[in-house]
């Protein structure tokens, strides 16, 4: 490993609270909408050459196309060597709408109407090979996918290909479009779902998640590339780790051990000590063990007089696997904004968990500082992203 640094120097979000940075803030300090948060009035051919060639991308594909588009428009012009720039896009499902609907055709028409695009419609390094192939980037072109992980995943591997000097510019981040029949029957049965339908991260009353869609996308570039360039730098991404449970497919470890222990790791590859951090985004699934056993990690590793804490997850819903990125995404625009997004939902404290300084109710100024981003994916999968001011 060398002493590369890496920065942030373009951000792209598509969300159900808003398409844009500047629309995705305004709705993360908006109260919460009702029901599922679904990304409205999208028009996914703004973004692509020609209206075919967005009808043969998933939704999925669609979103990442549209934030990479918008992440792009921000970083001036490029420099680095083709070869040299990658991509890297975390999903947990990957072209599920074109599955489904492709079986559908298959039942009730014949194996002879499916499409040929359906493989590469569904197959969750879609995202990445489609923003690969829009911007002649021949670097690595890889895929994470590690549940509701994989966005914070993608976004901690893609900056070790440049700490690693294998690339000097990333796109990295994650994309989500499951609401179909078959996902949402899935969540329902296994009662993930909030059964009133409202996100309420570390409340009492916390009875499930409510899932939302979209994508986040980063561009990261090598320091000093990007200083001599005289590019704008939205925040450097100090470091992160991953680790595993290794106790239930859904369930987080007791205690919230592995969380615990993917923020100390964290911590301990940013070279940070826990009282650095003044912000957590929270992964906050408002699911009754997800969000007490996170509670419990954040008392553990920074006590009960912690950094401020505060999941976007009651405003943009549980976006799966684009969740990490999306929420990256919020951390950088809190520093930009000098606003911490409160916690929508929360209204009543679980007096069984451990205390934590959740933001609620309205914004909260802060100086920006090291904040962290935690992703906890079914599997077991933890993530923990550690993100400083440009």
């Amino acid at each position: 490993m060398t002493n590369r640094k890496v920065v942030v120097t373009g951000l792209g979000v598509v969300s159900s609270c808003g398409i844009g940075i500047e629309s995705f803030w305004e709705g993360l300090c908006s109260n919460p909408p009702s029901g599922d948060r679904r990304v409205e009035n999208f028009d996914p051919t703004i973004y692509f050459e020609n209206a075919k060639e967005a009808r043969r991308s998933d939704r999925c594909t669609q979103f990442a196309i549209a934030a990479a588009h918008m992440a792009m428009e921000q970083t001036g012009e490029l420099t680095a060597k083709s070869d040299r720039s990658g991509v890297f896009i975390g999903t947990g499902i990957g072209g599920i709408e074109t599955l489904e609907e492709q079986i559908g055709i298959l039942l009730e028409k014949g194996s002879r109407r499916v499409s040929p695009f359906l493989v590469p419609m569904m197959m969750p390094n879609a995202a990445t090979a489609a923003v690969s192939m829009k911007y002649g980037f021949q670097g690595p072109a890889e895929n994470t996918c590690t549940a509701c992980a994989a966005g914070t995943h993608a976004i901690i591997n893609a900056s070790r290909l440049i700490t690693s000097d294998r690339c000097d510019v990333v796109i990295a981040g994650g994309t989500e479009a499951a609401f179909t029949a078959s996902s949402i029957a899935g969540f329902t049965n296994m009662t993930a779902f909030s059964s009133e339908g409202i996100s309420r991260p570390f409340d009492r009353d916390r009875d499930g998640f409510v899932m939302g869609e979209g994508a986040g996308i980063l561009i990261l570039e090598e320091k000093q590339m990007a200083e001599a360039r005289g590019a704008k730098i939205y925040a450097e991404i100090l470091g992160g780790a991953s680790n595993a449970d290794a106790h239930h497919i859904t369930a987080p470890a007791p205690g919230g051990s592995g969380a615990k222990k993917c923020i100390e790791l964290a911590l301990d590859d940013s070279g940070l000590e826990p009282k650095s951090i003044a912000y957590i985004n929270a992964h906050g699934t408002s699911t009754p063990l997800n969000d007490m056993g996170e509670a419990q990690a954040i008392n553990s590793v920074f006590g009960d007089n912690g950094p401020l804490v505060s999941s976007t997850k009651g405003i943009t819903g549980h976006t799966l696997g684009a969740a990490g990125a999306i929420e990256a995404v919020a951390v950088i625009a809190a520093m930009q904004k000098s606003l911490i997004p409160p916690t929508a939902g929360f209204t009543n404290p679980d007096p069984e968990m451990p205390e934590i300084n959740l933001v609620h109710g309205q914004p909260i100024p802060w100086t920006p500082s090291p904040a962290i981003s935690n992703s906890f994916g079914f599997g077991g999968h933890n993530g923990c992203l550690v993100i400083g001011p440009a």
